[in-house]
């Protein structure tokens, strides 16, 4: 995987929708690249790489906060990911490990650092009932499209004002839209409490930007 010379700080935010009618054929064809990569087809998990890499940097450059970084630390989650294939479980959906290896990773990582963010434990204050946050994608005005950008930007700025313990779960939800029980099988977490973070990762994400009002 190739390491772009952009000096960006981190990925733009966007997320990718996969039609829940798609879902299970894709995670058929992930059990199927996995097996012929075993087998030793190199090309099979070339098509991992291709197909779970943006979601990937999506997760970690927000995770580091820089894009070179994030290049560097994908490319070593993947370098991690094709050594522990043969432990890989196909009952289990694949990019669900694949982001458990991934968040792992990034705890080794703060740990080195000697920043330890991920320890914290908070109960939640609630389950959040209200649709998912999202920004809309559909066909804009020149007007409307320039007042999109300027909310991603103020979400990009808010995230990164949030406890990473945080942070994570909201970029598994809101960005590559992961499910509560997948976040909850990833983090060894009950759904609820899942559910709760998340919650909490929105209001903290509200309040930062009616400030900015």
């Amino acid at each position: 995987m190739s390491k772009s010379s952009n000096a960006s700080k981190k990925p733009f935010l966007h997320k990718s929708v996969l039609k829940s009618e798609d879902l299970k054929s894709s995670m058929d064809e992930d059990r199927e690249l996995v097996k012929r990569t075993i087998q030793g087809d190199t090309k099979a998990f070339e098509m991992i790489v291709i197909k779970h890499q943006q979601p990937l940097l999506n997760y970690i450059g927000r995770m580091v906060g820089n894009r070179e970084l994030a290049l560097d630390f994908t490319q070593d989650v993947f370098i991690k990911t094709y050594s522990s294939l043969s432990t890989y479980r196909p009952q289990f959906k694949f990019r669900t490990w694949l982001f458990k290896i991934a968040s792992n990773y990034i705890i080794d990582f703060w740990r080195k650092k000697k920043i330890d963010a991920f320890s914290i434990d908070q109960s939640g204050r609630g389950e959040d009932d209200r649709p998912p946050f999202e920004i809309p994608s559909d066909e804009a005005s020149i007007c409307e499209r320039f007042e999109l950008d300027e909310l991603r930007e103020k979400i990009e700025s808010a995230l990164d004002k949030l406890p990473p313990h945080l942070r994570e779960l909201f970029i598994w939800r809101h960005v590559n839209e992961l499910s509560y029980e997948e976040i909850a099988e990833i983090k060894g977490l009950p759904v609820g409490t899942v559910k709760n973070r998340v919650f909490q990762s929105k209001e903290f994400i509200r309040q930062l930007l009616e400030k900015q009002k």
